[in-house]
């Protein structure tokens, strides 16, 4: 039989603190993840408990959905490249520009595709604004002989929101 010394034993952590120390661990681990997942800030501990196993399942299905909607608009991309790659093959130069609007909530994303002839910015920022947006982000990538700009505006009062509807039809009416 081997005999340990005493002294062995003072330096190893007993099965209880070990323990304690990764449960500590743990659950440090699970606030960070309720703190990165949004949803989960309204929650207030006196108010409403929301156990562990529901923040993980929450977080869980939160990165489903972003991964999905990741996919989603790898495939959207891949499909904006591909009829911005044929248009000039199939003649669609005369259809320009084309335009596509987006509502997300309180702000907007607006895809303005011009030729390199005329640039319709100036107009595009001032119907966002007129309609209650304030242009957050601009900016342009040549692609050939188009011109691809994606604007995204945000509600200048939240509270409001912007009227898609009618910045949707001045930027057809612009288009036009």
């Amino acid at each position: 039989m081997k005999k340990t010394s005493s002294t062995d034993d003072a330096t190893k952590p007993d099965r209880k603190t070990v323990e304690r120390n990764r449960r500590i661990h743990m659950k440090g681990l699970c606030f960070k993840l309720g703190s990165l997942i949004p949803d989960l800030h309204h929650f207030k501990p006196s108010r409403d408990m929301v156990s562990q196993q529901d923040k993980i399942d929450y977080a869980t299905r939160y990165i489903t959905q972003l991964r999905e909607r990741i996919e989603k608009l790898k495939r959207r991309k891949e499909q904006v490249a591909g009829s911005l790659g044929n248009s000039s093959n199939m003649g669609i130069g005369s259809s320009l520009p084309i335009v596509d609007l987006r509502d997300l909530g309180s702000s907007i994303e607006v895809i303005w595709i011009s030729g390199l002839q005329k640039n319709f910015m100036y107009e595009v920022t001032c119907i966002l604004q007129e309609a209650g947006a304030e242009v957050v982000s601009s900016s342009f990538y040549p692609v050939g002989d188009k011109i691809f700009h994606p604007i995204h505006a945000q509600a200048k009062i939240s509270r409001i929101g912007v009227e898609t509807s009618r910045v949707w039809q001045r930027l057809k009416e612009l288009k036009n």
